[in-house]
């Protein structure tokens, strides 16, 4: 195992990176991982074109998030392996293809496939930012690595508030025109700009599988922060993927407004960092526990809604949204900086393994949440994510050791 993990070759000496570069490598990674948002506010207006039911359109984001998990498990591993520079190209081309296959999509069935494909692909993500770590000095790594971690964060938080203002004066198609267009472009600048980056391993392919499966299967930290981690992405992903949906029905609202609360979930996400600071003085995994503990609080208050006008639960629910996004993030923060501890040479993998789990939450959000909202309406959405919250929640509080 150990040859599996450690094996390596000694990367070149980085050199300094222009803010040029390290801007565009934090572009790349907001447009790459904001493909698999784009289609969260257009859901009732895709609805419409394609006459689906709720539950069909539920499928659209949870096998983009189901792609993204199997993209991360199967795909990732391969920056280790392989010339990352070469790696974005490829997968940069492949995404805009999908892209371009979900706007000329004329079935709900050629959507599906095409919006699986760009979870896959769009890992290109996870791509860019170990790319950035490696070609840092490690002077500057910190600082670079956080700046390019923020354009990933802004791209999530952003991409719902253009696809919907997109989608509704243009067309959810035109979306996605737009998108392909600007990862083509993307991509293409960081094949010109990087350099040639030197494979940090030359153990096998499958081997690098291999040993993903020793780090889970060896470490209960991983599996702990993994568990409480996706459990928190369900009742996250729950939330986005029908609020659109249920603004449309409840409140009569478009897909410009649906994406525009996105922005409620950028003002807790942004503060997340924080979280970094905060867990140096308490430690992670009590902030583990204080953000599972926010984001149930935060969906619970939720609850209330029939208590308030409609202009009153409007506001509950960018509350909420607020404090459940802190929570999410801090908590991710936390459960990272527990499991990069574990074995640094694999820090990579680790990050997979945590995100591979991440995003299956994901996509069983999106599936029991459009489930939920047909069946029991918001209030089945709303109990589904505060009982998932409240089972990450256990999950921390029953960990034995706080290094856990």
């Amino acid at each position: 195992m150990s040859a599996n993990i450690t094996d390596s070759v000694t990367p070149a000496a980085p050199h300094p990176l222009s803010a040029g570069v390290v801007f565009t490598l934090a572009a790349g990674a907001g447009l790459s991982v904001a493909s698999i948002y784009y289609s969260q506010p257009m859901l009732g207006i895709m609805g419409d074109d394609f006459h689906a039911s709720i539950s069909a359109l539920g499928s659209v984001p949870m096998l983009t998030q189901a792609g993204y998990a199997l993209g991360i498990m199967l795909l990732a591993p391969l920056g280790d392996r392989h010339d990352r520079r070469n790696i974005i190209l490829i997968k940069g081309i492949m995404l805009m293809a999908a892209l371009l296959l979900c706007g000329f999509s004329g079935s709900l069935n050629a959507l599906l496939l095409a919006s699986f494909v760009i979870g896959m692909t769009a890992t290109v993500a996870q791509d860019i930012v170990p790319t950035a770590a490696t070609l840092a000095p490690e002077a500057q790594r910190g600082k670079i690595v956080g700046t390019v971690m923020t354009g990933l964060l802004v791209g999530i938080l952003l991409s719902r508030v253009v696809s919907g203002a997109v989608g509704e004066y243009f067309g959810w198609r035109s979306m996605y025109f737009l998108a392909a267009a600007t990862v083509l472009l993307i991509s293409v600048a960081l094949w010109r700009i990087l350099p040639h980056i030197r494979p940090a391993t030359t153990v096998s392919y499958p081997s690098l599988l291999a040993s993903m499966w020793h780090l889970w299967r060896e470490h209960q930290t991983l599996r702990r922060a993994a568990l409480a981690q996706g459990l928190l992405s369900v009742a996250f992903s729950a939330f986005w993927s029908t609020l659109a949906l249920m603004l449309n029905a409840d409140f009569h609202l478009d897909s410009a407004v649906a994406g525009a609360f996105g922005l409620a979930g950028a003002a807790g996400a942004l503060a997340a960092p924080l979280a970094g600071m905060f867990a140096d003085r308490v430690g992670p995994a009590r902030v583990t526990q204080y953000g599972a503990s926010l984001v149930m609080i935060a969906f619970a208050l939720m609850f209330l809604l029939p208590l308030f006008s409609p202009a009153g639960q409007l506001t509950l629910i960018v509350i909420s949204a607020i404090g459940f996004d802190l929570g999410v993030q801090a908590t991710l923060v936390a459960h990272q900086t527990l499991i990069y501890s574990l074995v640094p040479e694999a820090r990579s993998r680790l990050n997979a393994l945590l995100f591979t789990v991440v995003f299956i939450g994901m996509a069983a959000g999106a599936a029991l949440g459009s489930a939920a909202l047909e069946h029991w309406h918001w209030t089945g959405v709303v109990a589904l994510a505060t009982l998932a919250a409240a089972a990450s929640l256990l999950v921390r509080l029953f960990s034995r050791h706080l290094h856990d």
